[in-house]
């Protein structure tokens, strides 16, 4: 496994300001996934490199503690705006003006920093008023594209329209912007106008540690599957823009369907309730109609300490969404020596190297699905093969270490006035988020020039 870069720089001190995400959370929920275990591990992987980093996420329960040392050189910062309950991000923006100024408050006392690096558009949104009251520099990662969601969902898209305005002024406004893969640095740049030279591309990644090979007939013993069934694994987050039920139609072309074991891993409880995760209803119904029930299992959510044996049990790893910024999962299972099927979108068109750790099909497409499926049911040395190759391209490529050594040389660059000022557009000026004053109709908060 290749080495990051090696630094010599003076250590930073970080804020990563994830206000939907915390890393605290368990991966798999309605609101949990990549960008959680993405600020989790970037976190981890700064705080290795020397760097202390405070993580600001908002209070979302009212037990929960003021601040949480995640590991040494790692604090979360719980911040109060809104309910401390859950609230689903696509109603989070009218309570950004107060967490802009929880932020501000707890830098300028408790937590100064010097360099911010904001997660998500609205994290983004709240961290400009860092930039201009405080002077510090703004790096800013997306996630996801409002322009990008608009496409693929259209009216399913429940996020506030202010999301495209406030998405464009971040492009202008960040002092970095990081694209997580190919696709995400062209959409940035055909959608948004972003500026090539405020531009770094910076993968996601995975624990090597956490994610690595095991036995598979010790890990269906583990899990009670089948050790004689060809079992495909499906992970993550149960939204409709996943594709999980393209996974289950392919079932029905597989021409030895009968011994295929489709597992279904995620959902809002630890058994598959209908109730706390709706979609689990709507894929069965589907499995159904397609007249395959009887060969689909959902387990429900499950702790990542979990996730390594299901990824080694499986056969395949199956990932179809109808777009994926990045998606983490994938990496996971090559990771696990697990070949991986995904559909030839954003991320997983980039971590997956078509014909080598797996195979890239459309999405939305069963039946092409179905024709992979069917040649690694029927060449197991081919996937074997393809899982060795997925654990050497994510060790090379994709680790976490990599992902916060890369990370640090761009909050190097920012943190360098003169490469800022080289890389500004001429008409950026200084921004000033005001929260006491009247909200803007467009943007959902006060902006003073």
């Amino acid at each position: 496994m290749m080495n990051p870069p090696a630094r010599t720089l003076q250590p930073l001190r970080v804020a990563l300001v994830s206000e939907h995400a915390s890393p605290l959370a368990t991966m798999g929920g309605v609101d949990a996934g990549g960008q959680n275990v993405y600020v989790a591990h970037v976190a981890k992987g700064l705080a290795a490199l020397g760097h202390q980093v405070e993580v600001f996420t908002r209070r979302d329960d009212p037990t929960l503690p003021a601040v949480v040392d995640l590991r040494p050189g790692v604090r979360v910062r719980h911040v109060t705006a809104g309910p401390a309950a859950f609230v689903p991000k696509e109603q989070l923006l009218p309570h950004m003006p107060a967490f802009a100024a929880g932020l501000e408050r707890m830098l300028r006392s408790v937590a100064a920093c010097d360099v911010v690096h904001a997660n998500f558009f609205m994290s983004g949104l709240a961290s400009l008023r860092l930039k201009s009251n405080m002077g510090l520099p703004l790096v800013t990662t997306f996630h996801a594209l409002g322009l990008v969601r608009r496409e693929h969902q259209q009216s399913a898209d429940a996020f506030p329209p202010q999301r495209i305005d406030i998405e464009r002024m971040l492009v202008e406004r960040s002092d970095r912007v990081i694209a997580e893969c190919p696709q995400d640095r062209e959409d940035l740049s055909r959608l948004y106008g972003a500026s090539h030279s405020r531009m770094r591309m910076v993968p996601c990644g995975i624990d090597p540690t956490e994610f690595r090979p095991m036995d598979q007939a010790a890990a269906r013993a583990e899990l009670g599957l089948d050790p004689d069934e060809f079992i495909v694994l499906q992970l993550g987050r149960l939204v409709p823009r996943k594709g999980v039920d393209n996974v289950i139609r392919s079932l029905a072309f597989l021409p030895d369907r009968a011994k295929v074991r489709l597992v279904i891993v995620g959902g809002d409880s630890r058994e598959p309730d209908e109730a706390r995760t709706p979609e689990i209803a709507r894929l069965r119904r589907v499995a159904q109609e397609a007249g395959v029930a009887e060969r689909v299992l959902f387990t429900g959510q499950r702790r990542r300490d979990e996730l390594r044996a299901y990824f080694s049990a499986a056969d395949v790893f199956v990932s179809t969404p109808w777009y994926e910024p990045f998606g983490i999962t994938p990496l996971e299972a090559m990771a696990c020596g697990t070949p991986v099927i995904g559909s030839a979108v954003g991320g997983i068109a980039y971590s997956v190297a078509d014909g080598v750790t797996g195979f890239l099909v459309p999405p939305k497409d069963p039946a092409a699905l179905a024709l992979r499926l069917a040649q690694l049911q029927a060449q197991p040395a081919l996937g074997r093969a393809l899982g060795l190759a997925g654990v050497k391209r994510v060790r090379s490529m994709f680790t976490w270490d990599h992902v916060a050594a890369q990370l640090a040389d761009v909050y190097d660059e920012v943190c360098d006035p003169l490469a800022v000022l080289q890389t500004l557009p001429a008409r950026s000026r200084p921004l000033r988020l005001v929260s006491s004053r009247p909200m803007s109709p467009r943007l959902g908060v006060s902006l003073v020039h």
